[in-house]
């Protein structure tokens, strides 16, 4: 690099000086929406996180889902017996709740609320979308209705949980 070098090109400095470019005004509005400057968190994913002893229940991690009536539903990992997490679970959060919990030197257990809904005779598959768009399932367009998902919300999005029973998320736009 020479030591007289323009810091911008000639005939950039000489289209600015001469009227032809257009300088870009400035947003005179502030930053709030930058990330870091509004101040505003990232809404909470779970509605419990707490610790339990390394002893409470054999295994390294489990995916579980607590039932209305009180079953438990594990999804994935490799402890043999989860009603003890559940158990730490409900003394803070009452059932149906979906559950996620790791051994680090202790139980880290993670937990949140759902909505369970019994759907009898409902349709194949494993994920139901209901939209003004009409009925999606296992994301195929299909033909029909579910009583038991309308008037919930204009997006209801259900996943089965075991034969009748889904877990039920209700939005509007």
């Amino acid at each position: 690099m020479g030591l007289f070098r323009r810091r911008e090109p000639l005939h950039e400095q000489l289209a600015r000086e001469g009227g032809l470019v257009e300088t870009p005004v400035p947003d005179p509005r502030p930053a709030w929406q930058e990330t870091g400057i509004h101040g505003i968190s990232r809404p909470r994913e779970w509605d419990v996180t707490l610790s339990a002893d390394a002893d409470l229940a054999e295994g390294s991690r489990v995916t579980f889902v607590a039932l209305p009536d009180g079953s438990l539903l594990v999804e994935d990992g490799d402890v043999p017996d989860a009603t003890p997490l559940a158990e730490r679970v409900e003394a803070e959060l009452a059932a149906p709740y979906r559950a996620r919990a790791a051994r680090a030197g202790v139980w880290m257990i993670q937990a949140k609320r759902i909505e369970v809904v019994e759907i009898p005779g409902g349709p194949e598959g494993d994920a139901i979308e209901l939209s003004a768009d009409g009925l999606r399932v296992d994301g195929e367009r299909v033909f029909g209705s579910v009583p038991a998902l309308e008037n919930r919300g204009d997006v209801v999005r259900a996943e089965r949980l075991d034969r009748d029973l889904w877990e039920v998320q209700a939005g509007s736009l």
